[in-house]
């Protein structure tokens, strides 16, 4: 198992669970922190284990702003789904600061309890072997732990000095759990009663249960759980709504990329090789996907949705097994919120609205983690909401939020299994038949691009991200192998999205969208594409300009004809566009909405009242 390497040296705690809030640091606590660690025992035994009058007590956010990413040395704490908290350590000598999940096991002793809880569930394998979703084998577990274990009676064990009142008599006594023991059989008494002394643990078995404190109980609760439901030392990274990905490069720590606070890294480290291809291995046999020296890669999906890769192996992987999580929201990110963020403003996301009300084709492209599948889904509320939308797959990413939505994903042929292959090719192609609106494909890479420009040729919207990082580059990508789309056939593509990650001019790390490209066509005779920039991005003022205003060959010949705007008066689409830039500003700045679902409920009634 991967070893907790703390940053600091952790102080040991002597006081008990009830004296911890009656002294020590809880009086100290500001408000929040206070009432969270008087709800969760672990998280106050835990700052009593921090080095404060170094680092100052953490401060305490229920959520964190983007504007706390300018803090040099952040000491914070916030808690996450799942009954834990992150706290972020600073650490000014290292480049990285510290990102340490604050677990219930965090502050017992399990290394001493949990050999003899695993041997004690070996007698449940039948009962567990009922089980068949998670929820089930989570309900299970839980269960048995109550069957096999008993919480003690809340007096905490004292020497015989604090044990209570001392009877009367000469003799010798033993204090133990409240009561006194005495005369020559008061160790005879005991026999039986303790299975386990050592390191501040008492355990002993009461019938067939082991008595463990209710904080021992709970920890014991949440590591089964954690380790046989979930997906071990990174169930609670993949709770957090703040991080966006999870890396571990081999042996030493793992590391994850943060929303507010970006490349952190974690206290989990792996500290050999053989450590870490376990973890793997029994990582990709949760996620039914086992690797092995023959299929050492292995790109799958883990239950909450997020993608996951693993290359297994020391024979291709040099530094030793590695794996990489992305993470997705369980709300996808709305178009408001991406003009909070800056990467977009009010006239593009009108302009987006405009295309895609009318089945335009657009490609999204990008470098990876450009942030490219996050517009994807944020722009998909400008689709009507009456379309049918079929996506396709090889990991699931998408979220789309329409009713008529048909999700499918791409199936590798399994050895031993009659299961054939389906490809994104053979999922495109079944698309055509379905009579979508809109094809969303997650990512072209391969012959599916060419099915892809074969549906815009036959009237169906395609969507799409691809990794280029400019439309020059796009074009050149389509064009070749082991794609292929006849050059003749660019044209069918109207819109070309460019987004990057980028650094803003004060230095701070952005996305962007550095461009909205029309493409026009291509001209055999000098061989040469045609595209005019509708938007682009100021680097050196960090604002967004309309190079098309009144020049935009799609708005003027390819949506305003479509919206039964004559040709004499196809300027006015600019007049529709600046009105819908206005209501959307005003939706987001003086209604305050930004949820994804709010945002379509809103849009579709506004459609409905011919406003939008």
């Amino acid at each position: 198992m991967p070893k907790l390497e703390l940053p600091f040296e952790a102080r040991v705690i002597e006081l008990e669970a009830g004296d911890l809030l009656s002294a020590g640091l809880y009086p100290m606590l500001p408000k929040g922190l206070k009432e969270a660690a008087r709800a969760n025992v672990f998280l106050l035994k835990y700052l009593h284990m921090l080095p404060v009058e170094e680092i100052g007590i953490p401060r305490y956010y229920e959520f964190l702003a983007r504007s706390l990413s300018e803090e040099k040395l952040p000491n914070l704490i916030y808690p996450v789904k799942g009954g834990t908290f992150t706290h972020i350590y600073p650490d000014p000598g290292n480049e990285r600061h510290t990102y340490i999940s604050v677990e219930p096991i965090l502050t017992a002793n399990m290394d001493e309890i949990m050999p003899k809880i695993e041997e004690r569930l070996m007698d449940f394998t039948e009962e567990f072997s009922r089980n068949v979703t998670d929820e089930e084998r989570r309900e299970s577990f839980l269960s048995v732990i109550d069957k096999i274990c008993i919480a003690k009676d809340g007096r905490t064990e004292k020497t015989a000095a604090g044990a209570g009142p001392r009877p009367p008599g000469d003799g010798k006594w033993v204090g133990f759990r409240g009561k006194w023991y005495g005369g020559d059989g008061r160790f005879a008494v005991l026999k039986g009663r303790l299975q386990a002394i050592g390191g501040g643990l008492f355990a002993r078995k009461t019938g067939d249960r082991m008595e463990l404190s209710s904080g021992e109980i709970e920890a014991v609760k949440y590591l089964i759980v954690r380790d046989k439901v979930g997906v071990g030392v990174l169930e609670p990274l993949v709770h957090d709504i703040y991080i966006e990905d999870v890396s571990g490069s081999g042996v030493g720590p793992i590391f994850v990329e943060h929303k507010i606070f970006r490349s952190l890294k974690t206290a989990v480290t792996f500290t050999s090789m053989d450590e870490l291809d376990d973890f793997a291995m029994r990582l990709s046999e949760r996620i039914k996907r086992p690797v092995t020296l023959h299929s050492p890669i292995v790109d799958a999906s883990l239950p909450d949705g997020s993608r996951i890769n693993i290359v297994y192996g020391k024979d291709v992987s040099k530094r030793g097994t590695s794996f990489s999580i992305r993470r997705f929201s369980e709300v996808p990110t709305s178009i408001m919120q991406l003009v909070d963020f800056g990467t977009m403003n009010y006239q593009m996301a009108a302009y987006l609205s405009l295309a895609l009300e009318e089945y335009m084709n657009i490609f999204i492209a990008g470098e990876t983690a450009s942030g490219k599948t996050t517009t994807l889904n944020a722009i998909t509320t400008f689709i009507k909401p009456e379309a049918k939308i079929v996506s396709i797959e090889d990991t699931p990413e998408l979220q789309v939020p329409h009713k008529n939505w048909l999700r499918e994903i791409s199936r590798d042929a399994k050895k031993g299994q009659r299961a054939a292959e389906v490809g994104m090719f053979d999922l495109l192609r079944a698309a055509l038949r379905q009579r979508p609106n809109m094809i969303i494909v997650g990512e072209i890479r391969g012959a599916e691009g060419l099915i892809a420009f074969q549906a815009m040729q036959t009237g169906h919207g395609v969507m799409s991200t691809f990794h280029a990082a400019s439309v020059e580059k796009l074009i050149q990508r389509l064009t070749g192998d082991p794609i292929n789309v006849p050059k003749s056939y660019i044209d069918c593509l109207n819109i070309a999205i460019i987004q990057s990650a980028v650094k803003l001019p004060n230095g701070k790390p952005a996305r962007r969208v550095l461009s909205i490209s029309e493409i026009l066509g291509y001209d055999p005779a000098s061989q040469s594409f045609s595209f005019l920039h509708a938007f682009r991005w100021n680097q050196a003022k960090d604002v967004f300009e309309f190079t098309a205003d009144m020049n935009s060959y799609l708005l003027e010949e390819k949506i305003a004809p479509k919206r039964g705007i004559p040709p004499e008066k196809k300027r006015n689409i600019y007049n529709e566009l600046n009105r819908r830039a206005r209501i959307l500003e005003r939706l987001h700045k003086e209604k305050g909405i930004t949820d994804f679902h709010e945002l379509l409920g809103v849009l579709s009634a506004a459609r409905k009242e011919g406003v939008f």
